[in-house]
């Protein structure tokens, strides 16, 4: 069999070694999805004839070689596959290459690691990564397994006349594995990737197919996706306004769902986008939107130059922005059409300022606006403070009395046009964490107070208490256009792949619930956590667990304050720097693996890395079996907040939600880190740093420990 979607060409050691050349080429060039560069059938030619002289070496010519085999998650190929006496061979080939790179190991290592985590049939099978720089004059001498025990070779490296010698030191060092799967080219693949890796793959395919779990029995995305798109159709059908809920444990593809509901929406299975039929995916959180937006420009500009079509970079950003948008600037848009000042607490559009459109109205262009994070929008006051004062256009848009939250503004604003629209509300429950969010209530509250005529789709997990204070039965009691859907909750973490009930885990941490110790038990050997309250074991344990491209970093929370001692500084605001913390490679000093600066909640929301350090200061402590919440005050001394008020109440809800957001951003595990604090006394008998005391530390790390974390 020559071809398989899944690569370009594969056969066996003996078929392919009776075959031409060029025939192997002409097939190659045939299956590639548009024309092949003249360096890329180059390089194929040079690899062709390098494996037909390594393979009529090998004695035993019982196996298979696989040309360019498709990996979905790094949405890029394997050069050359070899299944022989039950190992799997990846080879990744630089033509022409003298020297070896460290970017080409990690490339070559991925994908082991890639197959070993992902692909069902390679799963129980040693893998053997292997870089060929073609004119190399030297070849790995040791062939050994990683440290992991995973069954993944440590990367191998040599030039073409090596080969042979490296897969016979290989067998020799393996010599009874059992065969590999008959059918592995077709195997089950379940890929579970970072969002960013998802935004590329979609933004590339515009599918979600490849780049999400299969296995029915887990995952719920594609079940939630096909429910959100009928109610689209069902909205576009009877001209109706409708509003979906979805809910969703942290990392279970919220996000993912919204950008891939806003893609087939918008393209609906062509290669331009279908006109009249757009959506859009809006988000408050800056460094999300930053850190998508510029990892899809970036490959959308290498895609463009690898292909000969000329395009600045900021031609791919100006492209990649009409699917993912800032949520404030739609919001603002909608603003500058309304008539100012707003009379009688009315919102009306002014006909000055805005055409009026024959099916949109003077609504947005798009019929579906997807709300990420939607638990983070506006309250009434904070919205109509901001407008107050001027806005984003300053003075342009200074808006006195406004008269809604912002919720129920951007319902409003789709409730403009003249046809039908459909909103759809991502909602993460106990994570709002700023000042001035919402939460899901407003949403709730708008719609029974002034959109009733809009059809209400709903989670039934919505009415957990971490939703609108477990008041969504209460607040939808009297609202006769409301449907329950289980399909519109997530219930299965996708960002942790080792272990789905690290949600549960951290809820129950948080909560002091006893179920807390059992699912840390039955996680740990899939999912590590551990502790420390030394930061440089931290930082150990962090780079002996990252392999290839992986990512590491170290979180803390906004309120943080005496970091500094243990060599931490906090990643600055502003979009651009967590743009460069998530996407520069390990040798950028402003990369989260230089583990140099921190970064918060409010940085990483949406986001994840593989391996996380939690850094846990002293603005949250366990003390007698509660939580206590502290405000450092800049410059002496922690003021606890006692919920006095209603404001310190709102204040120590954000600050539990900030380790809620920070202790599930790891895919594959974390480090919690508990300082010791400054236990030193000058002569005279003071506190050399009072602000550091290790009571402020003791209680939290002794919980933690007493639920089984194993210390490091």
């Amino acid at each position: 069999m020559h071809n398989n979607p899944r690569c370009l060409y594969n056969n066996s050691f003996s078929d392919f070694l009776k075959e031409a050349e060029s025939s192997v080429l002409g097939l190659l060039c045939d299956n590639y999805h548009g024309d092949a560069q003249t360096t890329t059938r180059e390089a194929w030619k040079g690899e062709i004839s390098i494996m037909r002289d390594t393979l009529s070496q090998l004695v035993d010519q019982d196996g298979r070689i696989i040309f360019e085999y498709d990996i979905p998650r790094l949405g890029k190929r394997i050069d050359v596959v070899l299944l022989y006496k039950g190992i799997v061979f990846c080879l990744e080939f630089k033509v022409g290459e003298t020297r070896i790179n460290e970017a080409d190991v990690d490339q070559v290592l991925d994908y082991a690691l890639d197959l070993k985590n992902f692909h069902r049939f390679s799963q129980d099978k040693v893998i053997v990564p292997i870089l060929v720089a073609t004119n190399l004059k030297t070849v790995s001498s040791v062939v050994q397994m990683s440290v992991y025990d995973d069954r993944v070779v440590n990367p191998l490296y040599t030039g073409d006349a090596g080969i042979v010698d490296l897969i016979n030191g290989v067998l020799d060092k393996f010599p009874h594995e059992s065969p590999v799967a008959p059918n592995w080219i077709i195997s089950p693949y379940s890929p579970t990737p970072t969002i960013i890796e998802a935004a590329r793959s979609l933004y590339e395919n515009h599918s979600v197919e490849n780049i999400t779990r299969h296995e029915a029995d887990k995952v719920s995305t594609d079940r939630t996706i096909a429910y959100i798109l009928d109610v689209i159709k069902h909205s576009k059908e009877n001209r109706e306004k409708s509003i979906c809920f979805v809910t969703g444990v942290p990392g279970a593809g919220k996000t993912l769902v919204g950008l891939d509901v806003a893609i087939r929406q918008t393209y609906q299975g062509q290669t331009e986008p279908v006109k009249d039929e757009g959506a859009v995916y809006l988000s408050g959180n800056g460094p999300l939107v930053a850190v998508l937006t510029e990892a899809l420009a970036q490959d959308n500009y290498k895609r463009c130059r690898e292909i000969g079509e000329k395009k600045k970079m900021t031609d791919s950003r100006r492209e990649v922005s009409k699917s993912i948008q800032m949520i404030h600037r739609y919001r603002d848009n909608m603003l500058a059409k309304i008539k100012n000042p707003v009379e009688n607490g009315i919102l009306e559009i002014d006909p000055t300022k805005a055409v009026k459109m024959e099916a949109a109205g003077f609504g947005e262009v798009e019929h579906v606006a997807i709300f990420d994070e939607a638990q983070r929008s506006w309250t009434h006051k904070r919205l109509a403070d901001y407008l107050k004062r001027g806005g984003t256009y300053g003075n342009k848009l200074k808006v006195p009395n406004f008269p809604v939250s912002e919720a129920a503004f951007l319902i409003w604003s789709l409730d403009q046009r003249e046809d039908w629209a459909t909103v759809i509300c991502l909602v993460g429950g106990g994570q709002e964490i700023n000042t001035g969010e919402a939460g899901i209530s407003e949403w709730i509250q708008a719609i029974n107070e002034k959109f009733p005529h809009w059809s209400v789709y709903i989670s039934p997990k919505l009415t957990d208490a971490e939703y609108a204070e477990g008041r969504v039965n209460e607040l939808l009691a009297d609202n006769p256009n409301v449907t329950y859907a289980e399909d519109l909750h997530l219930g299965v973490s996708l960002r942790s792949f080792r272990a789905e009930k690290l949600s549960a885990f951290v809820h129950a941490l948080l909560s002091f619930d006893e179920s807390a110790a059992d699912i840390y038990a039955e996680i740990k050997d899939k999912y590590p956590i551990v502790l420390t309250r030394d930061m440089n074991k931290a930082r150990q344990w962090l780079h002996s667990k990252v392999r290839g491209t992986e990512r590491t970093g170290v979180l803390v929370t906004k309120e943080s304050a005496r970091y500094k001692p243990l060599a931490i500084h906090i990643l600055p605001s502003g979009d651009e720097n967590a743009v460069h913390w998530f996407l520069e490679d390990k040798a950028d000093t402003r990369s989260s693996n230089y583990l140099e600066d921190a970064a918060t909640e409010i940085q990483v929301q949406g986001l994840e890395l593989d391996y996380t350090c939690l850094l846990w200061d002293a603005d949250m402590r366990y003390k007698n079996g509660k939580w206590h919440f502290y405000r450092f005050n800049g410059k002496t001394q922690w003021n606890e907040l006692t919920g006095a008020t209603e404001n310190q109440q709102e204040q120590m809800k954000y600050m539990l939600n900030a380790y809620r957001v920070l202790l599930t951003r790891a895919r594959a595990g974390m480090v919690i880190c508990v300082p010791e604090g400054n236990p030193n006394k000058t002569p005279s008998g003071f506190w050399e740093d009072s602000t550091r005391l290790p009571e402020y530390y003791n209680g939290t790390f002794e919980y933690l420990k007493s639920l089984g974390i194993e210390e490091i």
